[in-house]
């Protein structure tokens, strides 16, 4: 064999395990685009007990949903929603990103007509207010995603109504008192920090000798940015609850979440975990979301959740 048709031998060989390389790695990236597809709809309830009520208060049950991310057509999504009315929750906290496409509101009112037949706050997030948008799949690893310029407007002003109109109560930017079993709750809610609308309402002001007597502060934020958790621990929160990272969406098995699309630690990307700050501890329950956007319809490692927190008296 001549020295030339040894190089093409060698060549055509480096050329074959190329292609077979090649070829796995195409049918992994395949399978794993298959199984995100998949694990988008595997629902799940997480539940936790959080012993913060006064003392011989009975237990209270909060469903918190976020990150719906709702798009005409996902049936077995609306199924889902509708089934959590079956938990019988003593109050709903949805934490925003209610939508990924303009024709979502009306079947998302439809979906969660069950869960708004009972007690519920509600915030905005990003996209509520604005449509998703066809971008690089990987950007979403480069950190905090980014407001685009002429973003396409949702009519958030029709959802809000909607939710109003089934009793939700609307914390945008503002408080509230409720008394519900018998306690008073006090919310404070604000606007989306993603986008920097965030106005802190204060918490509301019982009436003269009224703030003597038990009750709880609830913070309720979109999107959990060190500055929000900081400023709502340092004002005396019993608890805090938001959404928007999606558990990090891709995570790694082992490891968790590569990204919290935000500034806190990518491990408190999901769950509840307390948070610190000037000398003051306050529970944060980040849910991992319901959701994608309708351009990243997968979920690795991090299947779609709602939680459901049972707040108890101290033992």
């Amino acid at each position: 064999m001549t020295a030339a048709s040894t190089l093409a031998s060698r060549v055509r060989s480096i050329g074959r395990g190329f292609a077979v390389t090649a070829a796995a790695g195409t049918l992994a990236g395949a399978a794993t685009v298959g199984y995100g597809l998949w694990e988008k709809n595997q629902f799940v309830l997480r539940e936790e007990t959080l012993p913060i009520l006064p003392a011989g208060q009975a237990p209270f049950r909060v469903l918190h949903l976020s990150d719906i991310h709702f798009v005409p057509g996902q049936n077995t999504k609306a199924e889902w929603l509708g089934s959590l009315a079956a938990l019988k929750p003593d109050l709903v906290v949805n934490t925003g990103d209610n939508l990924s496409h303009a024709k979502a509101i009306d079947p998302l009112l439809k979906a969660l007509a069950p869960l708004l037949e009972f007690p519920g706050v509600f915030v905005p997030g990003s996209n509520d207010y604005f449509a998703p948008r066809l971008k690089n799949p990987a950007s979403y690893l480069l950190g905090p995603s980014k407001t685009k310029p002429d973003p396409v407007e949702l009519d958030w002003p029709r959802l809000r109504s909607g939710f109003g109109m089934g009793g939700w109560v609307d914390l945008t930017n503002r408080n509230q008192s409720l008394v519900l079993k018998g306690l008073r709750f006090d919310f404070s809610g604000v606007d989306d920090p993603h986008l920097k609308r965030e106005r802190y309402a204060g918490w509301p002001r019982g009436t003269k000798g009224q703030d003597s007597n038990p009750h709880l502060k609830v913070a309720v934020i979109h999107a959990p940015y060190q500055r929000v958790l900081d400023h709502f621990t340092e004002d005396g929160a019993d608890l805090l609850l938001a959404g928007h990272t999606h558990g990090g969406q891709l995570c790694i098995p082992g490891y968790g979440a590569l990204i919290a699309n935000c500034d806190i630690p990518t491990w408190r990307a999901k769950g509840l975990n307390d948070w610190e700050s000037k000398g003051r501890t306050t529970p944060v329950n980040v849910s991992g979301g319901i959701g994608t956007s309708r351009f990243a319809p997968i979920r690795i490692a991090c299947r779609p959740e709602a939680v459901l927190l049972t707040l108890t008296s101290p033992a």
